[in-house]
């Protein structure tokens, strides 16, 4: 697969309140009819949406709307846990866990829409919101999770969940709470409890502020340059794009390069000045760690240092034995077996792809070494060189709207039978933003799907996927779903054209957004994507396949100009390169992976000193480390560790590409895209949520558990 990217999967907005505290899953989700009634007021939050699909009033919603809604639907969320906590009946699955299901209704309305925008579009008055809130929510999940009351009723019913004629759903919901309550610390004593609560509200505030340090150094990291002929190389519409930028900064005359998230950067394959491919790469890599205002060093290290004790509290040697245990991988050495048995094949196609471009550079007197900063450049020459192929080729067929509705959806009615129609009439937080309605094949509505594609100083790096509202049939309602990408808006007048990479991403998201919207689940803590974090990417991963099958593609990729569908002598050399450079892909993966465990596999006391000493130093004992290729995200600005859910899991990008690239052998063995295959992989794997064990379902759709055989061709590491 060329230029496989892997996305953040935002957690979902309640789940998001849980992370701060550090438990593991959501319980604020439905209406309580037994709420007291709040104050209806002018907020929007304080009555249900009436919009279709419940949607957020992002047309009624104001800054000051979010903290007033938190704070009160965290105060009725409370009372009603506390009805739930001191009833005289004895514990049974309805008057328990059902009733806790039902509660939090305004807190989870306030908290969905709040983090979705604050991860999308956010604001200074909106992050002051977010530090404040921050810790009161970690300690409302600790004022529920740490309830004795409580745990001894959700315990009572967990002891009797073979005794009662329980389904197979309902036992796993059981099963779940009574986890996520040892998990958080319910069986604690009470002084490791108040010491449970320090962490949780300590790590809560030093996310929040990773996050906002980040989205600073992400922003004032931007390259400007004064003089347009150092931006030889870019095409006129990308140095159009740039102006723009810099204008949108009241930079006027000047040219700004934004930075994206990770540590490569796209305009880095055609800058022709070494110097300004160096400058861009420095900006990328310093740019939480210059020991300003921004630099997140010492958040980091003291994230590290509270995840171990914490782990420790809670009977674990370190932070990733704490989270694996939950994950199809169970162990930290599991995982790490995985990616290191990766290791060799990785860097050795690395080495010679790097041996490949220092023979071009000779070649052309460069005179130098190759150097991170020279590798996109000269893997463009050589891929050039080798396949008579370069991004300015391909990127007129792939206009982002025909790759939207012409190829994301196409596949998906191919599959599935699904059709969109786009609403005007639903009212979204940003004018880039697009809404559609979701159809079934028999002509039912299935969904509402939000799409906001374009960078903003104002947005997360990364893309991901969440849920404005969770399908459930306990509340009867339907999923509201959303797709966040951070492609470069082009100037106006101008079309929206996307690389490969882009393209494959636009298919990633929305996996995430299928496995969403095809729930198909009682309860809404086993809806959707609530699943293992390493099941999770699975179903995304497995969708961006569709995007080089031959009918999808066809129809897709066209001349933004013209109309004319891509020559197949492109398409012919697309497909030759698709294994191009997957040595440094699979190899700046790996690192992060690892580098990710080496943070997280540290014991209580051991944080380092030296944040850039202890990197080096974990991949050289990973046998990881190439100079010529720094991890995808170095710890600085590693957001999927450190605010984005994936600490001790970022290896879940390749545990779940084992899963996809596998299924996707079953679906190439049993005829490809058609409409039975996908109906057996939705109703096997898209629909069940988290009701079953993810290695059951998986074993039942595929037939066998699943080898790195298929990874290892799509990657283009053996064979060759």
């Amino acid at each position: 697969m060329n230029h496989l990217v892997r996305h953040r999967l935002a957690l979902s907005a309640t789940l998001l309140a849980v992370a701060f505290a550090g438990a593991c899953a959501p319980i604020a989700r439905i209406r309580s009819r037994g709420a007291p009634a709040p104050a209806v007021g002018s907020n929007p939050f304080f009555v249900e949406s009436t919009l279709p699909y419940h949607a957020p009033r992002f047309d009624l919603i104001r800054n000051g709307d979010y903290q007033p809604a938190l704070e009160e639907g965290m105060r009725q969320q409370l009372a009603e846990i506390d009805v739930v906590a001191k009833q005289t009946e004895a514990p049974t699955f309805d008057n328990t866990i059902v009733a806790m299901e039902k509660s939090g209704a305004l807190l989870t309305r306030a908290a969905k829409a709040f983090f979705g925008v604050i991860g999308a579009n956010t604001n200074d008055t909106l992050q002051k919101v977010q530090e404040v809130e921050a810790p009161k929510l970690a300690a409302h999940n600790d004022a529920i999770y740490l309830n004795d009351q409580l745990y001894r009723r959700v315990k009572s019913v967990y002891d009797r969940r073979d005794t009662g004629g329980m389904s197979p759903e309902q036992k796993a919901l059981i099963e779940r709470y009574n986890r996520d309550f040892v998990r958080a610390g319910a069986q604690l004593s009470e002084a490791d409890k108040v010491r449970m609560r320090s962490i949780n509200q300590e790590l809560s505030k030093l996310s929040t502020d990773f996050s906002n340090k980040l989205l600073a150094g992400t922003k004032v990291g931007a390259l400007v340059v004064d003089n347009v002929s150092q931006l030889d190389g870019l095409t006129p519409a990308e140095i159009n794009t740039a102006a723009e930028a810099a204008k949108q900064r009241g930079l006027t005359g000047k040219w700004v390069l934004p930075l994206r998230n990770t540590t490569q950067q796209p305009a880095q394959a055609e800058l022709k000045s070494r110097a300004v491919r160096q400058k861009l790469f420095e900006q990328s890599t310093l740019r939480t760690s210059r020991g300003d205002s921004n630099d997140t060093k010492s958040t980091i290290r003291r994230m590290s240092q509270l995840r171990a004790e914490k782990a420790q509290l809670l009977g674990y040697p370190t932070w990733a034995a704490y989270a694996l245990v939950t994950q199809g991988a169970k162990t930290p050495e599991n995982a790490i077996k995985l990616l290191t048995d990766l290791v060799p094949p990785a860097t050795a196609r690395a080495r010679t792809e790097a041996a490949d471009m220092q023979k071009m550079i000779d070649a052309q007197g460069g005179g130098f070494k190759l150097q991170p900063w020279d590798w996109q450049y000269y893997a463009e020459q050589v891929r050039k060189q080798k396949y008579d192929l370069d991004e300015s080729q391909i990127m007129p067929y792939f206009e982002l709207n025909s790759v939207l509705q012409n190829g994301v959806f196409n596949a998906a009615n191919k599959l599935y039978g699904l059709t969109f129609k786009e609403r005007n009439d639903i009212p979204v937080y940003h004018p880039d933003v697009r809404v559609f309605e979701v159809f079934d094949a028999n002509g039912s509505s299935l969904a509402l799907m939000y799409f906001d594609y374009f960078k903003r100083d104002n947005k997360s790096g990364g893309a991901w996927m969440d849920q404005f509202v969770d399908q459930s049939r306990l509340t009867g309602w339907k999923p509201v779903v959303y797709n966040v990408a951070n492609f470069t808006k082009p100037a106006p007048g101008q079309p929206a054209l996307l690389t490969f990479d882009d393209v494959t991403t636009m298919f990633h998201e929305f996996g995430h957004a299928l496995h969403g919207m095809f729930s198909n689940v009682g309860y809404p803590t086993l809806s959707g994507t609530n699943v293992p974090r390493d099941f999770v990417e699975f179903p995304s991963q497995f969708n961006e396949h569709w995007a080089l099958e031959p009918t999808v593609f066809a129809n897709y990729a066209k001349h933004y100009q013209t109309g004319a569908v891509m020559p197949q002598a492109l398409v012919d050399k697309i497909k030759l390169s698709r294994t191009f450079n997957q040595g440094f892909a699979f190899t700046e993966l790996l690192e992060a992976s690892l580098l990710d465990f080496a943070w997280h596999t540290l014991p209580p006391g051991a944080t380092p000193s030296d944040v850039d000493a202890f990197e080096t130093a974990s991949l050289k004992r990973f046998n990881v480390l190439m100079p010529e290729i720094p991890p995808r995200y170095r710890s600085t600005y590693f957001s999927h560790i450190w605010d984005g859910g994936y600490s001790a899991g970022y290896y879940a990008y390749t545990w779940s590409e084992v899963l996809d690239d596998d299924a996707f052998a079953w679906f190439k063995e049993h005829g490809g895209l058609t409409r039975a295959n996908g109906a057996r992989f939705r109703d096997m794997i898209l629909s069940r949520g988290g009701t079953e064990d993810a290695a059951t379902l998986y074993r039942a759709f595929r037939g066998r558990d699943p080898n790195v055989d298929a990874l290892l061709e799509e990657r283009g590491l053996i064979g060759n």
